[in-house]
């Protein structure tokens, strides 16, 4: 018979990537976190492990402004949403990118 905690739908051995860490080998946790720090080292979006839920913030305030200056599409679809020129809301998305969560939090000394 199969295990209890085997899941039915999957093959003899086969487990989902979203089931528990103590299932992986060593080599499949060392191979997932290798890609992890590949991506992380690639796309600044992506964090590290000291990254600040403020950073994390900022950098998604700043991914979707960047999308709405870039893309004509959403900038138009703004600008009729708030009766204003396409410009002006291009204008306001890049200002608003300076500082998309307002001043950064006091730093800790550690």
């Amino acid at each position: 018979g199969r295990a209890v905690d085997e899941d039915p739908l999957l093959g003899p051995g086969e487990r989902c990537v979203g089931q528990s860490h103590s299932k992986m080998t060593s080599q499949e946790r060392f191979a997932v976190h290798s890609q992890l720090e590949h991506l992380q080292a690639k796309y600044v979006g992506t964090g590290h492990a000291d990254t600040t839920k403020f950073e994390w913030a900022v950098n998604q305030h700043r991914d979707s402004h960047a999308l709405y200056v870039g893309f004509d599409s959403l900038a138009s679809f703004f600008s009729i949403a708030e009766n204003e020129a396409v410009g002006r809301v291009k204008f306001s998305s890049l200002q608003k990118m300076i500082q998309p969560c307002g001043p950064p939090p006091p730093k800790e000394d550690d």
